[in-house]
């Protein structure tokens, strides 16, 4: 079982960034890939980025490509996503979750967090 809590989420204005936070619970964090996902208003949850358990293989939304950037810290047992240049259209619910490969799919994600939110004003 694993317990995810983000953090990190608030108002920016456009061109900002904001650096979001996923605490992990458990003793086997390095074992599971983890993922960024979000949710706008009236939209389906969409991938943002994902990352191996080890070695730390990235994968991104072409949406997000070179603005965004997924780590994580397995000593601490947590992943972040810095958001840099942010736009109005990136506002939106970010969810964090944990699954055994790397995938833009929700269903391959076992566990998820209760999600932090983002708004970018214009």
């Amino acid at each position: 079982q694993v317990h995810l809590v983000e953090s990190g989420g608030g108002l920016v204005q456009a061109g900002g960034s904001l650096r979001l936070s996923c605490a992990a619970s458990g003793r086997t964090f390095s074992s599971y890939a983890m993922a960024w996902f979000r949710q706008a208003p009236g939209k389906e949850r969409e991938f943002v980025a994902t990352i191996s358990g080890i070695g730390g293989r990235t994968n991104y939304a072409d949406s997000v490509k070179g603005r965004f950037t997924i780590s994580r810290d397995n000593a601490k047992s947590t992943v972040y996503l810095q958001m840099n240049s942010l736009k109005p259209e990136d506002t939106a619910v970010y969810y964090c979750a944990a699954g055994p490969v790397r995938s833009y799919l929700l269903d391959a994600y076992n566990y998820w967090g209760r999600g932090t939110q983002v708004t970018v004003s214009s």
